[in-house]
């Protein structure tokens, strides 16, 4: 993806900007827009769904709203997470659906320019292309912009009888 074909992805015009909102997850940074945030909470425990993927850590109920909560790392397919007191859980919603993504903890929200997104390398993997849809360099750091639909699971709705 060129950075004009991301621009125009993001609803922006070439001289837009951004905000978005960073996390650390292994010691890399990751980012997402801002307005795909609803809320970011301590981590609390999930209750286990049988037969969810391996990403899935369990659901919580957010003020009578039941929602998964995502490992966030793992759906990335870096390794999973021991969550603590100080891991942190996003809440991010994209269109109806909604989930907590697991994060080892929120760094900012900052502005900026929509010409600094760069394209992602190509990779041997589909994966990168899938979750990651921008690099950003920045102040001597790389972070990676994450595709929000694409980290949610897949509703799989059942036929009517």
């Amino acid at each position: 993806m060129t950075p004009l074909e991301i621009k125009t992805a993001a609803g922006l015009d070439l001289n837009g900007t951004l905000e978005l909102i960073s996390f650390e997850i292994g010691g890399q940074e990751y980012c997402i827009d801002v307005r795909s945030v609803r809320e970011i909470r301590g981590w609390t425990p999930t209750t286990p769904m049988p037969q969810t993927p391996n990403y899935i850590l369990g659901i919580i109920n957010l003020r009578g709203a039941v929602m998964p909560v995502l490992d966030l790392r793992c759906r990335l397919g870096l390794g999973t997470t021991e969550p603590t007191a100080r891991h942190v859980i996003v809440v991010i919603q994209h269109e109806t659906r909604m989930a907590g993504i697991l994060v080892d903890g929120v760094q900012e929200t900052f502005q900026l320019a929509a010409s600094l997104l760069q394209a992602p390398p190509a990779m041997d993997s589909d994966a990168n292309n899938q979750f990651v849809d921008a690099i950003i360099p920045l102040e001597g750091r790389m972070l990676s912009r994450l595709v929000v639909g694409s980290l949610l699971p897949v509703e799989h709705r059942a036929e009517a009888a």
